[in-house]
């Protein structure tokens, strides 16, 4: 099995969600289920944020004309569906379920068509970042896969290679820096150290970092936070002493 692990950097006005999130940089959606069919698919998704951030979400997926993964630049004449599961005051959990069309598009549909059936997938997605992992047998043809997700996607994103491996090499860490991070987080943070990012008051800030390091803004905050997050629970559980067993009887 093969992990594939990609981002798309969708422009102003290409993606609703995106656009909210971009309003919204605190919140975040990612998939708890994702599966796809020849001519349907159907997710539940998570989103996480203040209630104004949830609100624009929920909007975002109820009035979208075809957000759910549909990359097509026009209407397509799909038909979906979106249902509101949960919502309290910082968690909404919403099901889509969608029929496309011939016009249609989507990553996992092109997954799909490249990498044959029974492909996995997992998405993450913060203000203009979509990151997607897909587990797939290894026997498609990646490049093809991308050739195709290029042209589907035109310019409304750039598109970005995060990851390929073995999944046990990447549950193994192969593709991870000594600190557990990615190659990428890895350099931001590096970079960030080192022209005062972290210094109080700030010598540098997102905008002028992601400009040295000629990568988009959303795309440096992302790896940032990412990064943020692996090294703060990874102290947090540095710390945790672990309960003496009890005395034996």
């Amino acid at each position: 099995m093969r992990e594939l692990v990609f981002a798309l950097e969708y422009e102003p006005g290409c993606n609703r969600v995106a656009d909210a999130l971009a309003d919204y940089p605190d919140a975040r959606v990612r998939s708890l289920s994702l599966h796809a069919t020849a001519d349907r698919l159907w997710r539940v998704d998570h989103a996480t944020g203040t209630p104004e951030a949830l609100d624009a979400i929920e909007d975002a997926f109820l009035t979208g004309d075809y957000y759910a993964d549909c990359l097509a630049t026009e209407d397509c004449g799909a038909t979906q569906t979106t249902r509101v599961l949960d919502r309290m005051d910082d968690t909404l959990v919403l099901y889509s379920d969608w029929e496309r069309t011939p016009t249609c598009a989507s990553v996992p549909h092109i997954a799909r068509d490249h990498l044959g059936d029974g492909v996995l997938f997992e998405t993450r997605h913060e203000g203009r970042h979509y990151t997607w992992r897909l587990i797939h047998s290894g026997e498609g043809n990646v490049a093809a896969f991308f050739d195709a997700l290029e042209v589907a996607v035109g310019e409304c994103a750039q598109m970005e290679m995060l990851r390929t491996a073995d999944t046990t090499a990447s549950v193994g860490g192969a593709e991870k820096t000594h600190s557990g991070l990615s190659p990428e987080q890895e350099a931001a943070l590096r970079a960030a150290v080192e022209h005062g990012y972290y210094e109080s008051p700030r010598e540098v800030d997102v905008g002028e970092l992601a400009k040295h390091l000629d990568v988009p803004r959303s795309t440096l905050t992302y790896r940032l936070r990412r990064a943020e997050e692996h090294l703060a629970k990874q102290h947090v559980a540095g710390e945790r002493v672990p309960e003496e067993p009890p005395e034996a009887r």
